[in-house]
Order: C-alpha cells, then structure tokens, then sequence
C-alpha cells in the first residue's frame, strides 16, 4: 500500500491526530513519521488545524464531583471513612446490583462507542472541508507586452475563470486606468471585458463571451477614471494575441 498518495495520506493523519488510529496501525504510522517527511508534515498540519479548531470550541466546566474523583484515583484526596462504611454496609448481594452493574457497563461502552462515532463524524467533515479544491484547467492564454517587449500582464483563460496577473515591469498612472477589450475574429467592434488590475492581480469569472466567439486578439486601452464611456476603446496601447494551451 502506498501510504504516500495524499488522499490517504491526509485520512491516516487526520486519524492518528484525532486519536481513532489504534493498535498496530498507529504504531505503523509512527514509525512512517520517522522515516518519511512528507508524513510529519502532514501529521502537524493535522495537529495545527484541529488546534485552530478546538479553539473555536466554546469552554465547558465540568461538575466539581469529577475533579474529586481523580483526586481520589491519584491519592491526593482521601476518602471520608464514615461515607465509604455508610455504603458498605448498605451494599446488597440481590440479582438487582448484577444487573446494575451490567446496566453500568452497556452504558459506559455505550458512551464510548458514541464518542468514537462522533470523532469519525468529525474526520468526515474535516477530511472533506480540507479537500484541496481543484483548480480550473487553462485553456487560453496571452502576454501583454509594451513597445520594449517587456510583459506588463499575464492573461489565463479557462472555462470558469479569467486570472490576470500583473508583472513588476507594470506603472501604473494616477489619473488613468487600463481597460481590456477582445477584438472579435469576425471584425466587429471590440467588447470590453472590464478594467485591468494594477497590482497584485485578479480573477474574475470568464465572460461567457469570450468562450462563446472567435477572437482575433486582445487590447489594452488607455482610458479616464472608471473606463471607456463611449463604450469603444480611446486610446489602444497594447494588442495581445491569445493563444491555446
């Protein structure tokens, strides 16, 4: 079995950090953290996002009574003799404690057979919230070059999305802003498909024009504040051929 493909590496982490990794498995799994990175590295991921979970969690005390009890367990507190004679004497050997006792344990087993079960639950969500997501196939792209030849954007096309990405070669002017336009292969006029980022780039949903018509190229045009309001490009700095990939 390959313990390194990440879907079941992700599972067998999320496992061992939520404690449901038992036995053998776990002891296995151990000893892959020693020999493989990439399982430590998956292994404290896990423990770094369920941390950020369970800090959202909401605090809860639990009764005094409990934090008695394990003081006993540990030795650290005694127990009050004229209460443990009290129950002593009061114990009775009838069929009934046979079937408390055994009503005690279904219970207990009970309990930990639902803590498990909503520790699975848990894993499902945090297996599937943690999915990577999977990213859009590009289908087009096209360089905006300046007159230097030198890239000032990057556009990638795919049938969701429209990433343009801006390069450090780019300034931008103050009183001006870029507009995109594709120049249709049929020779119509140029559709504008919104105004160019200037820094840092963005994606936005590919235009269903754009998918859905022959193109000649794209245009980069310089326009006023907010873009072109004549609707046609004012001034055309940069063409761009856009090309399949």
């Amino acid at each position: 079995m390959n313990y390194l493909k990440e879907e079941r590496l992700n599972a067998l982490a999320a496992e061992y950090v939520v404690g449901t990794l038992r036995g053998k498995a776990r002891t296995r799994y151990q000893k892959l953290m020693m020999q493989y990175q990439a399982v430590s590295d998956a292994t404290s991921q896990w423990e770094q996002y369920l941390t950020g979970f369970a800090e959202t969690l909401p605090p809860v005390t639990p009764p005094e009574k409990v934090w008695e009890n394990i003081q006993v367990k540990l030795g650290h507190k005694a127990t009050n003799d004229a209460e443990f004679i009290d129950k002593t004497t009061n114990v009775k050997t009838s069929s009934d404690n046979v079937l408390d006792f055994e009503k005690e344990k279904q219970k207990r087993w009970k309990n930990l057979s639902f803590i498990s079960t909503a520790a699975a639950m848990v894993l499902a969500v945090l297996l599937f919230v943690m999915q990577p997501v999977p990213t859009p196939e590009v289908s087009h792209i096209a360089v905006v070059n300046n007159a230097d030849n030198t890239p000032l954007w990057v556009i990638e096309v795919s049938d969701t999305t429209m990433n343009v990405k801006v390069t450090d070669a780019f300034v931008a002017l103050a009183d001006k802003d870029y507009e995109l336009w594709m120049v249709p292969a049929n020779g119509e006029a140029p559709i504008s498909l919104g105004l160019m980022p200037e820094a840092n780039g963005d994606t936005r949903a590919t235009p269903d024009i754009l998918l859905d018509q022959s193109i000649a190229a794209l245009a980069v045009s310089l326009e006023a504040p907010g873009g072109s309001v004549t609707g046609a490009p004012t001034e055309v700095l940069y063409i761009a051929p856009i090309v399949s990939v």
